[in-house]
């Protein structure tokens, strides 16, 4: 393919001076809150603490021309107990410093480290379960990363339809579930450009359960004689009104799942992933978090998870543990999710 000549880009603003003007001095602030959390409850921490600021530009002999200046924060922090039993995690990304409280989310994963220590064991099966926005970023990833019309028009995808073709305008999920991509979100602001530098806009990829849009490259574009949609910098999941602790509240048995991690592909044409839950497990009865549970391994679809959806909560900046990309996503009530087997890892 040639390259692009000159784009028309939107106004974006993923920069804030207060992160550009980060010092040394307020690193270890911040890192000095967080390891006193740790040590006011006798835990061991471990995490990092890093921001960057800098531009990306691209310009060519066509006249394409994509300048962008950015800035991020990236937080996350491990605590495990003395006896190395219990084990909690927290993790935030934000383009803005000001909006990180390391002392705060300190004790998210403190909280979970002394809750999660000698966990019982519950036999692997079907149940209905709470994903943290963390756990839910590692899950929706694998869908978002995974739609592409090509390998959705030559059969090779979740998105193919029998007989060929692709599935934009069928029904794929929940019709609770509406995912977008917006490069000018006010709380998740990224480049107006894609890497290629084609103009990125607000896409709408599934309203109502519908597909609505899949990402089409510049050859596949050519081949089929449509215009290209460019794969977006990030993505959106719209939330509902309930917090996670009233999606708790609202759980007559259930298992609360902080993370997921070690992700695997099973299955590319269902999107089936294995993988394992970590850094606090929960049983959950009458409503309250009742002990902590040994962790799992999991056999999942993404699909199936947001056809299973019982609840939505508010969606807020998660970070994903696998690839460390900021989305906005909301914890998810799920029935029947699959627990394969048992895991001794804390």
């Amino acid at each position: 393919m040639g390259v692009l000549g000159p784009q028309k880009y939107i106004t974006t603003n993923p920069y804030s001076a207060t992160t550009a003007a980060i010092t040394p001095d307020k690193r270890a602030e911040m890192v000095a809150q967080s390891i006193a959390a740790a040590k006011a409850k006798g835990m061991t921490a471990a995490g990092y603490l890093q921001d960057n600021v800098g531009f990306q530009s691209m310009m060519n002999s066509k006249g394409l021309f994509a300048y962008n200046t950015d800035t991020g924060v990236d937080f996350s922090l491990t605590v495990r107990t003395p006896d190395g039993t219990g084990s909690g995690y927290v993790s935030r990304g934000f383009n803005d410093v000001s909006k990180l409280d390391t002392a705060s989310v300190s004790n998210i994963a403190v909280n979970k480290a002394t809750g999660s220590a000698n966990a019982k064991a519950l036999e692997p099966g079907k149940y209905t379960v709470i994903l943290e926005p963390a756990a839910v970023a590692v899950m929706l990833e694998n869908l978002f990363y995974g739609m592409d019309a090509r390998s959705a028009d030559e059969g090779r995808s979740f998105l193919s339809k029998p007989g060929g073709g692709n599935k934009i305008g069928q029904k794929l999920v929940d019709e609770r579930v509406t995912i977008y991509s917006d490069p000018a979100h006010p709380e998740l602001p990224t480049s107006p450009w894609a890497g290629d530098g084609q103009a990125l806009n607000k896409v709408t990829w599934i309203d109502k359960g519908v597909v609505k849009q899949i990402p089409v490259s510049r050859y596949w574009a050519q081949q089929k004689k449509i215009a290209p949609v460019p794969f977006p910098n990030t993505a959106i999941m719209q939330g509902g009104t309930q917090s996670l602790e009233d999606l708790i509240k609202g759980t007559q048995k259930g298992i609360l799942v902080t993370r997921l991690w070690y992700i695997r592909s099973v299955d590319p044409q269902t999107l089936l992933l294995t993988g394992l839950t970590r850094d606090g497990t929960f049983y959950i009865e009458n409503g309250k978090i009742k002990h902590a549970v040994k962790n799992f391994r999991f056999n999942e679809s993404p699909i199936i998870m947001l056809n299973n959806l019982e609840a939505i909560g508010k969606s807020e900046r998660t970070v994903s543990g696998e690839s460390s990309n900021n989305y906005l996503l909301p914890p998810l009530k799920i029935r029947d999710f699959t627990f394969s087997s048992l895991s001794d890892a804390v």
